[in-house]
Formats: structure tokens, C-alpha cells, sequence
């Protein structure tokens, strides 16, 4: 089957309301090498050009930059551009029913006498409470009729990825980056970064592994319509460990409530948004300055690029 092959281009820029004296900061803005997803180019430029730069992997096997500014500056702009493709990964009903009863995935996690498996081992990190996922019997609760007695784990989190889905109602003005996933239950509002927590959270609570998946997700204009520089944004989504699949891990995309393929572009996993936040870091000064964003994700056989996203071209980047 085809791989399908984007440009995607994520740029972030601060206008601080007075100097910056001291930054470091921390980014995860370069995609993730996986199975079914190959990076052919990868790019990411700074300015001004900072005092120190360092780049490699995170705990998590991400791609991650690093980078200090020793001297003033009242603004910085971080353009990361990339060439990825991505192949055909579909999950099918068949795999879907065919993974393990969820109450054998939880006991491959619980602790007891037994060595564990290294791939139980290396779920049993994403099994617990995180700086954005809490793990709460109401949690448990939410989710109780998505997982009876005997449910294939995956049946389970594709019952709960469509649940939250047809019960809440996405809201950017609703929520802000630290609004508890309790909070999220109760009003049922909130953007994709606070419906993942929310997926998280509830296998967690019922002692399940899940992870938070960063990236991007392919949007079309409408008919007729050309594509805009600058209109798409950050996705984030969710991946479920059950053991006996192809990788382990299958995504669930509770925004969207679908399985995730050849439209959705990975940059990083971790336990919560706080492990791989694109940009984060400290400073002295800049008077809180919010910064602007801008991303576009193009198919590279589209008749047409949008005027200038080609600037200035990546270069080839290193596989591990």
C-alpha cells in the first residue's frame, strides 16, 4: 500500500513585552521514527541563534532539541520544517476483537511475584498517575460500561474513544492546558489535548497502560478552496498497550473518534502533554509574552504548495 508523504511546517514565535535576559528551553519538534513512519528530512531553525544547542533523544525515545540564550533578546522565532511519510497502518475489526480480555492486560501490569515481560515492563511507566492525569474512581466509573466482564481490551478503548466522543462537545474556549480532567468530566467540553487526558485517565483508572501521542492531523480546505499557510494546528491523540498486537500499542483518536492512519503525523509520546510539550522551558524577563503559532501540513502531491511553505528546504536528517 502507498505511503502517503507530507511538508509540514510548525512555527512559533514570541514577542517579549520587555528583554529576555536568560532562556532554556526544551523542544519536541521533530517527528518520531516508527514502523510506519519514515522521516526523509527534518529542520529546525532559531532566532536569534541560541548561546548553546544540543540535540537527541528524551526518556521516551523522542526526538528532542535543547537550547540556551545567554544574552538579551526581545524575541524569538523557531521554524521547524519536515518531510515525512506515512504508511498504511489500518486496524480492522478482526485485530480489534482478537486482543486480549482487558482484566488479562490489567493482571500482565499488576505487580506480583512473577518477573514481568520487558514489554509489560515498559507499559507499567505509562500506568500511573501524571502531572496532567490524575487517577480517580470517577474515572473508573465513567468508563465501567465500555469494559464488561470479558471485553477485548481494544473493543473496550474503541467503546470509550466513541462514548467521549458522542458525549462531548469540543470548546477551545473551555479549558487551558491546566484544567483537571475531573473538570473536563463534569462540563464535557474541551479541545483534543483535554480528551486524550480524559481517555488516559479512565484506563488508568481501571489499571490499563496508555500513553499520550503528539502531532499532527491532515485538514482539507474546502471544496475549491485554497490550502492556508499557517491554518492547521497541534493534535494530540491516545495509544493503548495490548500485548499480542503487531507493535503492542494501537491509537485511538477521541476527537475524531477513529483509529488513526495515514493521516495523522507522530512527533512524540509520553506519559501526559507535560513530558513533550513543543516548547517548554524558563526565562528571565519577557513580561509574559504568549506566544503565536502557526502550523500547515500539506501532501506533497498536491498540484499546489502554498507559496513559500518550500522555503528554504530541510535538510536530510539522520535515521537512528
Amino acid at each position: 500500500m502507498t505511503a502517503v508523504r507530507y511538508h509540514v511546517l510548525h512555527e512559533t514565535r514570541y514577542d517579549y513585552g520587555s528583554a529576555v535576559s536568560l532562556s532554556q528551553q526544551q523542544l519536541h519538534l521533530a517527528p518520531r521514527f516508527l514502523p510506519w513512519q519514515e522521516v526523509f528530512e527534518q529542520r529546525i531553525d532559531i532566532e536569534p541563534a541560541p548561546t548553546w544547542r544540543s540535540d537527541g533523544e528524551d526518556a521516551f525515545g523522542n526526538p528532542v532539541t535543547w537550547i540556551s540564550f545567554h544574552a538579551p533578546h526581545d524575541s524569538l522565532r523557531i521554524r521547524s520544517a519536515m518531510n515525512v511519510a506515512v504508511r498504511p497502518h489500518p486496524v480492522d475489526a478482526k485485530t480489534l476483537a482478537a486482543s486480549l480480555p482487558w482484566e488479562t492486560v490489567r493482571e500482565c501490569l499488576a505487580y506480583d511475584a512473577h518477573p514481568p515481560q520487558p514489554e509489560d515492563l515498559d507499559a507499567v511507566r505509562f500506568l500511573f498517575e501524571s502531572p496532567h492525569v490524575r487517577v480517580k474512581h470517577e474515572l473508573a466509573d465513567y468508563a465501567a460500561d465500555c469494559f464488561t466482564p470479558g471485553t477485548p481490551v481494544l473493543v473496550g478503548a474503541q467503546r470509550l474513544m466513541a462514548k467521549i466522543f458522542d458525549e462531548f462537545e469540543f470548546d477551545p474556549e473551555a479549558t487551558t492546558v491546566s484544567t483537571p480532567v475531573l473538570e473536563v468530566l463534569e462540563n464535557k467540553r474541551g479541545v483534543c489535548q483535554d480528551f486524550a487526558h480524559l481517555m488516559i485517565a479512565c484506563l488508568r483508572a481501571l489499571g490499563l497502560a496508555a500513553r499520550y501521542v503528539s502531532g499532527y492531523l491532515l485538514t482539507r480546505p474546502p471544496p475549491g478552496k485554497p490550502r492556508l499557510i499557517g491554518a492547521d494546528a497541534s493534535h494530540a491523540w491516545v495509544s493503548v498497550y495490548a500485548p499480542g498486537t503487531a507493535d503492542n500499542w494501537v491509537d485511538f483518536d477521541p476527537t475524531n473518534n477513529l483509529l488513526p492512519d495515514t493521516e495523522h503525523i507522530t512527533l512524540a509520546i509520553g506519559r501526559d502533554f507535560s513530558d513533550i510539550s513543543p516548547l517548554r522551558g524558563i526565562i528571565l524577563g519577557g513580561g509574559g509574552a504568549e506566544p503565536e503559532v502557526a502550523v500547515t501540513v500539506v501532501p506533497l502531491d498536491e498540484e499546489e504548495i502554498p507559496e513559500g511553505l518550500l522555503d528554504d528546504p530541510p535538510v536530510v536528517a539522520d535515521q537512528p
